[in-house]
């Protein structure tokens, strides 16, 4: 058993290699690149782009909502809109619920188009 113990003692001794530490933080530091525009980076320009529609809505604006719902906005608040969704059915919603804004006329062609 008293023979291991110079072995010991020589792997203890060696030299670590040169740069050794340096790649690994170098595979950290590209790990975090590619998170960074490859999810991050691409959210952020969504949600900026969602505040924006959001901070644009206006009264007469035509609506999709996240949940597929097609109206016109009638009354915009703070924080929540009012839509018309037909036959005079008045749904309050928040702003996020706002998935996009159709051209003005989209609600009467697919109305129009309805009915035949």
């Amino acid at each position: 058993m008293g023979f291991f113990i110079p072995e010991a003692a020589a792997q203890a001794a060696a030299p670590a290699p040169a740069g050794g530490g340096m790649g690994g933080l170098l595979l950290i530091a590209g790990m975090f690149l590619f998170m960074y525009f490859l999810i991050i980076r691409p959210q952020r320009k969504r949600q900026k782009e969602h505040e924006a529609l959001t901070s644009g809505l206006g009264k007469g604006d035509e609506v999709v909502l996240t949940s597929g719902m097609i109206g016109k906005i009638i009354e915009v608040d703070d924080v929540y809109i009012t839509v018309d969704a037909g036959k005079n059915i008045e749904l309050k919603f928040q702003k996020v619920a706002v998935h996009a804004v159709l051209p003005k006329g989209t609600i009467k062609s697919i109305h129009g188009n309805a009915d035949k």
